[in-house]
């Protein structure tokens, strides 16, 4: 093959008790990153979609970083050329950076012939989202290339845990216009968290679990509650609290934000719900924040980052 085409899509990250080790994709939208066979080292032939606005020379790109850190496990010594082209709104919450990152090294792993392992790709990815959201949390990274709603126990090495996702769980997300950069939406962290708040996510996110593997609804409904980063980060989108309560009276199982922000997600117990939820967020996000926010209403994806075509030489 002379060239490769791979898709991965938007992620949702925290899942509101799981901060930094919960994540699932969408079906769309999403990046795609074609790779074609270059000079020496890894170069950016080209951005689409992004207004400009993101770097050109890869080692300042998650997507190069990535693919470069890929390669150097691989002991690849050719060059590779990539063209990314942006599906995601940027600083929008939806892992953008990781999408970038994964389907890179998707397409670069199906290019060399590599067959490499997951856990290698997800390695090579993390260093593309290190650059891209400050630090190597794989929240975004893991679902993006593995599918399906993941459990990060450990980033590096990593150790993947893939949850059930119980029939007919549906999610919507509905992205304002606005920008959160997730570098500066982690310095309202901080470093340290009460006790008391600790004690109530981990309690929210055992729930949550069981609640999956029981197929409970209105135990998973209890458990979507983040007591760690959405108290610290609900002041940079105006109205947070009214276009959550616009999810729950529409009936979703729960709303928060999705990653840093801006975009917020709820669960549903069936598409039929989360089309009625995708609505009155979408109402109660033009009120409080106006604009027209984008809107996605999707089950959980079995399906990760995967290739989409290749040309043969």
């Amino acid at each position: 093959m002379t060239s490769v085409t791979a898709f991965a899509p938007a992620t949702v990250s925290n899942v509101a008790c799981g901060f930094d080790v919960l994540g699932f994709p969408l079906q769309a939208p999403g990046d795609e990153v074609t790779a074609t066979f270059g000079a020496d080292g890894v170069r950016i032939a080209d951005i689409l979609n992004d207004g400009g606005r993101l770097p050109r020379d890869a080692s300042r790109n998650t997507a190069g970083v990535a693919v470069q850190a890929l390669l150097s496990r691989l002991g690849e010594r050719r060059g590779m050329t990539l063209t990314i082209r942006k599906g995601l709104p940027l600083s929008s919450g939806l892992g953008g950076s990781a999408a970038s990152a994964a389907a890179a090294v998707v397409a670069v792993n199906a290019l060399v012939g590599a067959h490499a392992a997951l856990d290698v790709l997800v390695e090579a990815a993390l260093e593309g989202e290190r650059l891209g959201a400050g630090s190597a949390h794989a929240d975004n990274i893991a679902p993006c290339l593995c599918g399906g709603l993941v459990l990060v126990r450990r980033a590096s090495p990593p150790d993947i845990i893939r949850l059930p996702v119980p029939d007919g769980l549906t999610a919507v997300v509905v992205h304002p216009n606005l920008e959160i950069e997730t570098a500066k939406a982690r310095e309202l962290l901080g470093d340290t968290v009460s006790l008391r708040d600790a004690v109530r996510q981990w309690a929210n996110l055992g729930t949550f679990v069981d609640g999956l593997h029981r197929g409970d609804f209105a135990q998973i409904a209890r458990s979507l509650e983040d007591t760690i980063a959405e108290p610290r980060r609900a002041p940079l989108v105006p109205g947070l609290a009214q276009i959550k309560g616009a999810a729950a009276d529409a009936g979703a199982l729960g709303c928060s934000l999705s990653g840093s922000g801006p975009s917020l997600f709820a669960l549903c117990q069936t598409p039929t719900v989360a089309r009625v939820v995708a609505e009155a967020m979408t109402t109660a996000v033009k009120t409080h924040i106006g604009g027209d926010p984008r809107v996605y209403v999707s089950p959980i994806a079995a399906q990760g980052a995967h290739v989409t075509s290749s040309c043969g030489s």
